[in-house]
């Protein structure tokens, strides 16, 4: 019998307020700082190498989980670190328009990207607490789509306030700096709100010293038990290698949309890109990875494997094409990224089955995070050195480039495909 969590708040009042939280400073962090960046002057190849870096905590949050765990509860860590996310976009608004702005706002960025992990964990692990295991399922939905939720209004709608910001003001500097006010209020009213609204479930109390110990020792059985695991070393190449070309192509595409037709970019205006890519794109990507979740859990992952693998790399010829041609008409540009986006929501769905088929077993928490960090860092390395590579070639140049980089995970699918069971990922018939 499912055990029920110690207060009967419903998880409506909470989960996706929670959920939409959880992707904000993400948003902003990976990916406002990128046309942010552009558009305050910051060359490609810096933007590109500095903004990888903010990866780094996704990667290595699992090394301070069980921290977490031994001091205060996780609710604690939700509402306090609400209350500091808040305080860092505001800190945002102050240092943009300032001497030395590209310093200080990475500043910014890295405690608010470690916040942001360090609230994951906290956040994850207060929802396997305060709710039941079939409410959990069952709002598994939910959190997905406020996440999302989160990202499109992050990702296209400040964007595009941004452009408006832009044009009505005169002063780019001043636009970028009052984007992040909006979220800075709503960080706070959402820790007043989660004060008053988040269950206290009796489970969910600070470890001891001595469970802390035993915790962390626990954290170093389960990483030594993922590198036992047959065949581990060639799973961890291809979770590497899987998104080698989108790793670098993500980097540059907001660039290239802004950046003038006169060095091989685009020409759109913020506002424009924050309808193309951070609209238009996330719906499209959205319904790709809907689609990939429903295919997976009829004819299951070995199946979909190969299929979903030219599905994500493919459509970076969308990005050649463009680059070729120059379009200025915005239906074509936004048809071809939306293709782009369609295809990497799609493809995606075969790689987060296989990080799960990996992760299963009595250690499976354990072991997802563990791939989810190889996954952050399959990102950051990558992304680092795309922007020197772009200058170097151009943007036609770059994303051939890109389409080429995508040949090592194709031998990286070919080395595991034969160990993928094919009955994983689908859905068991009554």
């Amino acid at each position: 019998m499912d055990k029920p969590p110690a207060t009967s708040a419903h998880p409506w009042r909470w989960v996706p307020s929670l959920y939409f939280c959880q992707a904000v400073p993400y948003v902003a962090v990976v990916t406002l700082s990128i046309p942010m960046y552009k558009r305050l002057g910051v060359s490609n190849a810096d933007l590109a190498f500095y903004t990888s870096w903010l990866y780094l905590p996704w990667v290595i949050k699992p090394l301070w989980a069980p921290f977490v765990e031994r001091f205060h509860t996780k609710r604690w860590w939700i509402v306090a670190l609400q209350f500091f996310i808040g305080a860092g976009l505001a800190a945002l608004a102050l240092v943009i328009p300032g001497p030395d702005f590209f310093r200080w706002t990475l500043v910014v960025f890295w405690l608010l990207a470690f916040s942001a992990a360090t609230h994951d964990i906290a956040s994850d692990g207060f929802y396997l607490l305060a709710l039941p295991p079939h409410q959990q399922a069952s709002f598994v939905g939910i959190r997905s789509t406020f996440f999302r939720f989160a990202n499109i209004a992050g990702q296209g709608g400040l964007v595009w306030l941004a452009g408006y910001l832009e044009t009505s003001t005169g002063n780019i500097p001043l636009a970028w700096a009052l984007i992040f006010v909006p979220p800075a209020v709503v960080f706070f009213g959402v820790a007043i709100y989660h004060q008053v609204f988040l269950p206290r479930p009796a489970d969910d109390g600070p470890a001891s010293a001595t469970v802390g110990a035993g915790a962390l020792a626990d954290w170093v059985a389960a990483f030594a038990a993922f590198f036992r695991k047959p065949g581990i070393l060639v799973a961890v190449l291809f979770i590497l290698l899987y998104r080698l070309g989108e790793a670098q192509l993500v980097k540059l595409v907001q660039p290239f949309l802004l950046d003038p037709r006169s060095v091989g970019g685009l020409g759109v205006g913020t506002k424009e890109v924050g309808i193309i890519y951070g609209m238009a794109g996330l719906i499209s990507l959205t319904l790709g990875g809907l689609l990939g979740g429903w295919l997976v859990s009829r004819y299951g992952l070995k199946k979909m494997l190969w299929p979903m693998l030219a599905a994500i790399h493919a459509p970076n010829l969308a990005y050649v094409w463009l680059a070729y041609t120059q379009p200025s008409d915005p239906w074509l540009i936004g048809a071809a990224v939306s293709v782009e986006q369609f295809g990497y929501g799609f493809g995606f769905t075969s790689f987060v089955v296989y990080m799960m088929m990996i992760a299963d077993g009595p250690l499976r928490t354990a072991h997802y995070a563990i791939c989810t960090g190889f996954m952050a860092l399959g990102m950051m390395l990558p992304g680092m050195f795309a922007g020197k590579i772009q200058s170097q070639l151009s943007y036609l140049g770059f994303f051939i480039w890109v389409c080429l980089a995508t040949l090592p995970s194709i031998v990286a699918t070919a080395a595991i495909w034969p160990k993928v069971d094919p009955h994983y990922g689908k859905e068991a018939k009554a």
